[in-house]
């Protein structure tokens, strides 16, 4: 389970150390091959665990290479994933034009979403908590059936 935020840096080679709380757990679970590539939604790039990472690519081959939006979704997530393998000090590579796509700067944040992480730009993770929290407190959202039900 991936959860809880991290501030972390990045170096001058592109490479940023995944927290300690999280490197057994990855280790053991996909010997440390883990799948980054871009968000479709927001400006931040995803972390997938192998293992988990070829869920969604089952998921993905389901797609037809007909339809247009299920062909796009494809060819951004695929073309854009990269591999990236744990070192042996528990560092991860982030290609540069992932990097860019995120612009992630020198100070970056690491987010658990249960199955994989979300990386931000230390500031722009910043801002967009801010806005989602602020659009929760104004109730400027329609309520599906998952948070008519949920409870914490």
């Amino acid at each position: 389970m991936l959860r809880g935020a991290s501030s972390l840096s990045i170096d001058s080679k592109g490479r940023m150390a995944v927290p300690t709380k999280y490197r057994d757990l990855l280790m053991a679970d996909c010997d440390g091959s883990m799948i980054c590539t871009v968000d479709l939604h927001q400006s931040c790039l995803l972390l997938y665990p192998l293992t988990e990472w070829e869920d969604v690519e089952a998921q993905l081959r389901r797609f037809s290479s007909m339809n247009p939006h299920e062909r796009r979704i494809q060819r951004v997530l695929l073309g854009n994933a990269a591999e990236c393998d744990m070192d042996k000090n528990g560092r991860l590579l982030l290609p540069a034009t992932l990097r860019q796509h995120a612009n992630l700067s020198k100070q970056i944040m690491l987010v658990g979403q249960l199955n994989k992480f979300e990386i931000w730009d230390e500031q722009t993770w910043q801002d967009q908590l801010k806005e989602d929290i602020d659009a929760e407190m104004n109730g400027e959202f329609e309520l599906s059936d998952n948070l008519q039900s949920f409870t914490f």
